[in-house]
């Protein structure tokens, strides 16, 4: 993460899963993530942010309804391909 702003501020009023999921949602939007790129796992997300992989799993869960990622068993996850939307 290097110099950059943390991406959990647990004084804002918003649950730090949502901060999270919010996070990689703007890594998607900008590009950094293409779709069929595969995420990475929830422990190494939970490292690289500093939060509970509960945390992590909780955010993947609502980039799946926001339609962002999919998850494929034994596999990972991957940003969805939206083009198609």
């Amino acid at each position: 993460m290097g110099d950059q702003e943390p991406v959990v501020d647990p004084r804002r009023p918003v649950y730090v899963w949502r901060q999270v999921a919010d996070w990689i949602a703007a890594r998607i939007d900008s590009g950094e993530l293409q779709p069929g790129a595969r995420l990475e796992g929830e422990r190494e997300l939970a490292e690289q942010v500093g939060v509970a992989v509960g945390t992590v799993r909780r955010a993947v869960e609502d980039l799946r309804e926001r339609g962002l990622v999919v998850t494929l068993p034994a596999k990972g996850t991957f940003v969805a391909d939206r083009s198609n939307s």
